[in-house]
């Protein structure tokens, strides 16, 4: 009897923090964040004294940053999303 109880505080029951669906979710909070980032790249010019207007377009200045900010709403939910 005390070798059994030796063996189970021996090795621990290993549990993940989260459920599966968490993870799936946490993981498009992370890609839509990796898009949000993407979408902002670009728009630079190789010649410093021409200036590109493409710096202060729609999809850099509005779409971009709330792609951002929509990843990680998605993000936090995963975490604080319970387990059944």
């Amino acid at each position: 009897m005390k070798n059994n109880i030796k063996e189970e505080q021996q090795h621990p029951k290993q549990e993940f923090l989260f459920d599966g669906i968490n993870y799936k979710i946490l993981l498009i909070g992370i890609g839509v964040i990796a898009l949000g980032f993407i979408l902002m790249s670009g728009g630079g010019s190789d010649n410093p004294n021409v200036f590109n207007e493409d710096v202060f377009s729609f999809r850099r200045i509005r779409l971009a940053p709330t792609t951002v900010l929509i990843g990680f709403g998605i993000t936090i939910y995963s975490i604080f999303k319970k387990s059944k």
